[in-house]
């Protein structure tokens, strides 16, 4: 017999399967001797209380064998020959929707303007090290896109979009760890991503299908309202029927020549703020209620939303036990993001601490569609002078930027390229700088010690989703003035984060084969 049951144990009896056996016997009244075996499908953490308990969601083997059911890839066919999909974009939204088109009998052409995961990292250190920025190879642009080198968080509240745990299953297919089905904050890592990313592009192309790396695309062919193909930076053309948008959400050039070319785009409002760097041990002090986490707890996350002067304050994409890293991708701008490798065993932890923008912020969207991309750019390249004209970010001890004093002094910051200390109410607009500041004492009410000096805020952290929503018809996933075109993932405003923007994929490969069908 098998039974579910949900049972609620100390650290330590969760790191134990006898512990774990002999709780569930206890809950569930059934002889211990009896239990063949206990499968554990969902884990979480509730540290609500001074106890911290691990939450678990078992399946329980009664008097009954266990057969582990491995978790295998789809039986992809080899797709050479077959009708041509063009995919712009080789981030997650890309590379799901060149997998579905290979399962549904497609060929994709995947058109990617960056590098491949192992040549791309030469680019990130020259960022990091020499503040090159390279536009088209860097933390946003190139294989895997923007989530590669940044964490591989999998968590996502767009479950009503689909199949959440069928993302999940072809990523472990692809060599990420099972656990990533177990917990309910998943997370892969950035040390262990590349090689996940790799594994999938050498899939797609086994299976016919084709990956053009430092190809950009500069221009959209267009006849009678309808795709006929594309064009690239080198010159070369290529006829296409069906093109899927995958650029992610920080192709502004993308942007700009749908703007030049008068497809209909819409300024997006989006979330801007600071990126904050603490000790680990401070959160996890904070958050486990203890002085030290011992050895059965990970790394302590926080998550905290505040209502500030009419305006949503929140944390976005926290780290624990992670890293700040550049993410511009221009010269003359600065951008900050986080990640954290699998362990999540460095000594800091970061987040994103953002403001919620409105489209009122923005001047003239009405007629700009690019209103609120300008106003992004702006307060980056404000940065960047800030930050003394180079990948170094404009920095201040965290109760010396609620009391609007400039730091005498910076610790050094997991921020590779550098912190300079500066007042960030230059670089912010006034309002945006206000709620920060009030922002900051109310998250202290709600997690005492948060606010110290021993912290430090990073500016800015600016692109946390796409400034622009690129429209398309609700059912066809169409554009909606131009046939063939499928806007899709961060980019053109429809996912935010891996799981959600691999979904979007999909969909939009499904769709797109579906008029091939029945065309």
């Amino acid at each position: 017999m098998k039974y579910q049951y949900q049972i609620r144990v100390s650290p330590a009896e969760a790191a134990n399967e006898a512990q774990i056996k002999r709780a569930v016997s206890r809950h569930g009244s059934i002889p211990l001797k009896e239990i063949t075996a206990i499968n554990i499908l969902k884990r979480s953490i509730d540290a609500r209380q001074r106890a911290v308990k691990i939450n678990l969601k078992v399946e329980v083997y009664v008097n009954e064998e266990f057969k582990e059911d491995k978790i295998r890839l789809p039986e992809y066919e080899n797709v050479k020959n077959n009708e041509e999909i063009i995919i712009v974009g080789a981030g997650p939204a890309g590379l799901f929707a060149a997998l579905r088109c290979i399962e549904l009998g497609f060929k994709p052409i995947i058109i990617e303007r960056g590098k491949d995961v192992r040549t791309r990292r030469r680019d990130l250190k020259a960022l990091n090290i020499e503040h090159i920025v390279n536009e088209d190879s860097n933390y946003c642009f190139g294989e895997g896109g923007a989530g590669t080198y940044s964490d591989g968080k999998l968590y996502t509240r767009s479950k009503k979009r689909g199949d959440v745990d069928r993302i999940l299953k072809l990523l472990v297919g692809f060599g990420a760890t099972p656990e990533i089905m177990v917990e309910a904050h998943p997370h892969i890592g950035t040390n262990k991503l590349p090689a996940i990313i790799a594994d999938i592009r050498e899939l797609i192309t086994a299976c016919g299908g084709e990956v053009l790396f430092e190809t950009r695309l500069t221009d959209i062919l267009i006849k009678d309202n309808e795709v006929a193909g594309i064009k690239t930076l080198s010159g070369e053309s290529i006829k296409a029927k069906k093109i899927i948008l995958a650029t992610g959400h920080s192709a502004r050039d993308i942007f700009e020549l749908l703007h030049r070319k008068n497809i209909k785009i819409e300024a997006k409002a989006f979330a801007l703020g600071v990126r904050v760097e603490h000790p680990q041990e401070l959160i996890d002090q904070i958050q486990y209620k203890c002085d030290s986490r011992g050895e059965f707890l990970p790394p302590s996350p926080y998550s905290i939303v505040k209502q500030v002067k009419g305006r949503g304050m929140y944390s976005f994409c926290m780290c624990p036990g992670g890293i700040i890293a550049p993410c511009a991708t221009s010269p003359g701008e600065v951008v900050t993001n986080g990640w954290s490798p699998s362990k999540r065993d460095q000594p800091t932890a970061n987040s994103g601490i953002v403001v919620e923008l409105r489209l009122s912020d923005f001047i003239n969207v009405e007629k700009n569609p690019l209103a609120a991309m300008e106003f992004q750019k702006k307060i980056e390249q404000k940065a960047w002078l800030e930050g003394g004209s180079t990948q170094k970010v404009p920095a201040q001890r965290l109760m010396d930027f609620t009391q609007g004093k400039i730091s005498k002094n910076l610790p050094v910051t997991s921020y590779k390229p550098g912190v300079t200390s500066a007042d960030l109410g230059d670089v912010f607009p006034k309002f945006i700088h206000k709620i920060l500041q009030k922002g900051f004492i109310e998250f202290n009410r709600s997690m005492p010690g948060f606010l110290t000096n021993d912290a430090v805020v990073h500016a800015p952290e600016s692109r946390t989703s796409s400034p622009v929503r690129i429209p398309r018809d609700p059912y066809s996933f169409e554009h909606i003035q131009i046939k063939g075109l499928y806007p899709c993932g961060e980019g053109a405003g429809y996912a935010g984060g891996i799981i959600s923007a691999a979904i979007d994929g999909e969909r939009c490969a499904e769709k797109c084969v579906e008029s091939l069908q029945n065309s």
